[in-house]
């Protein structure tokens, strides 16, 4: 199911990592997306599929509000505050990027839910 807004990639992303779908949640990102870890390294490809990939096992719960896009042609800025419950839940406010493909759909570019948490001291 492909996002028709920035917004909307959040509500899919809840679904299928509610269902435990790694495929259709990896189908949310461009091709060329990065994503920083907790520790700051930067994923992608088979990275990014290893980040998702404990979190859709378990079938984590992740709930959103989205707290600004900001948006230039095909390039949205997203801030987004989640709710991950799970064995160890916790709140995190990402910072995302999302880019509008070829087919009018939008996906994420860059992804880093821990912005926040590393500049805190």
């Amino acid at each position: 199911m492909p996002a028709n807004s920035p917004e909307e990639i959040c509500r899919i992303f809840k679904e299928h990592m509610a269902e435990g779908d790694l495929d259709a949640l990896l189908n949310l990102y461009d091709p060329q997306a990065v994503f920083l870890n907790q520790a700051g390294e930067v994923k992608n490809g088979d990275g990014l599929k290893h980040e998702l990939s404990t979190f859709a096992a378990m079938k984590t719960r992740f709930d959103f509000t989205i707290k600004q896009t900001v948006q230039t042609g095909d390039i949205a800025l997203m801030h987004t505050q989640w709710t991950v419950s799970g064995p160890q839940p916790k709140k995190v406010y990402a910072i995302e990027v999302a880019r509008r493909q070829p087919d009018g759909t939008w996906r994420w570019l860059i992804g880093d839910p821990f912005t926040v948490m590393r500049a805190e001291p």
